[in-house]
């Protein structure tokens, strides 16, 4: 649902009115920065509403295995009229979700190289979109690791509190982020501005939003739910005797996490590292609005291009998208099937 809610680009191409497509053009199309401003905060009560509900509906649940009572599946071996009937409906999303769409850019992609090459400004947005990403991921996982560990080291009311806000910003359109974003971040601009011209004589301009700034806290706030998750996931496998052991040893929080916590969790970083990663590469509304100026990523230059209406050029970014994306998910994939 907040997946839905977040998109932008299909919803735009296809026509549906939404309302992340309501704050988007009310901001850029009409320059009306308040208008967009009250979309956005109508979704965020929406947002906010379905995340208490959700979790209100959960208060209660309680999880819990027990290794001697798991019960294996016992494999059901299927006729050959049945079977195929079965690999056909399993194989049908995948052929609607991923296949066809993927056939189609890669003839499209053909076209276009066929007809002018690879285009030196894709090469560019696809350096853009790697090291963006890479920077960003860095972070998420560092803001990640510390609220994770904080949470298990110093457990209480408030980290508790600390962890619920980490997921509010990844159910939040990135429309919603942005906006929230731009307004203190331009305020911020136009006093480092003003303090730089008054002191050493020379403005400094948008030094957060032209640097990039603006658009790499709009990743963190809206991913680092991912890493939080992912981090204290690898941390709850590890028990807690571990931490008395170290502590026994004389080590502090800090050496436990160091020569305990960490190589044990290596598997739950990369895994969260390669989610994140993904994410913010192919994630379009906070790029949209808050990139700097002549700054392009891949989704943006696909957004741009569908916009116009060359599908060729847009097929090319489209293929690049699909083709880096998979990457770290076939990594990740790998990784967990050699770790079973």
């Amino acid at each position: 649902l907040m997946e839905a809610l977040n998109d932008i680009g299909a919803s735009e191409f296809l026509g549906v009115k939404t309302l992340t497509v309501s704050v988007y053009t009310t901001w850029v199309t009409r320059s009306d920065l308040p208008g967009a401003a009250q979309i956005a905060l109508a979704m965020l009560s929406l947002v906010v509403a379905l995340v208490t509900i959700e979790r209100w509906a959960r208060r209660r649940q309680r999880y819990w295995s027990s290794p001697q009572k798991a019960r294996s599946f016992t494999p059901h071996r299927l006729g050959t009229v049945s079977g195929l009937v079965v690999f056909a409906l399993g194989l049908l999303p995948v052929f609607i979700g991923f296949i066809a769409p993927a056939s189609y850019l890669v003839v499209e992609a053909w076209k276009r190289v066929r007809f002018a090459g690879l285009s030196p400004r894709l090469l560019s947005e696809t350096l853009n979109t790697v090291t963006l990403s890479a920077m960003a991921t860095l972070a998420i996982l560092l803001f990640g690791v510390v609220i994770a560990y904080t949470a298990r080291s110093l457990p209480g009311r408030i980290t508790a509190a600390l962890q619920r806000i980490t997921t509010v910003g990844y159910a939040m359109p990135g429309t919603v982020v942005a906006i929230g974003i731009l307004l203190p971040v331009a305020a911020l601009d136009r006093m480092i501005d003003r303090a730089a011209l008054a002191w050493l004589g020379a403005p400094t301009g948008l030094l957060l939003i032209g640097s990039g700034a603006a658009l790499g806290y709009a990743y963190v706030a809206r991913f680092l739910a991912i890493a939080v998750g992912s981090v204290e996931a690898g941390f709850s496998r590890i028990p807690r005797s571990f931490d008395h052991a170290a502590r026994s040893l004389g080590q502090n929080v800090t050496g436990t996490f160091r020569h305990v916590h960490l190589p044990l969790s290596k598997p739950s970083l990369v895994a969260a590292g390669l989610l994140v990663f993904v994410d913010c590469m192919k994630e379009l509304p906070a790029a949209l609005l808050l990139r700097p100026l002549n700054f392009e990523t891949l989704a943006t230059h696909l957004y741009g291009e569908a916009a116009r209406g060359t599908y060729e050029e847009a097929s090319i970014a489209a293929l690049a998208i699909v083709l880096v994306g998979t990457l770290p998910v076939a990594i990740l994939a790998r990784f967990g099937r050699w770790k079973s």
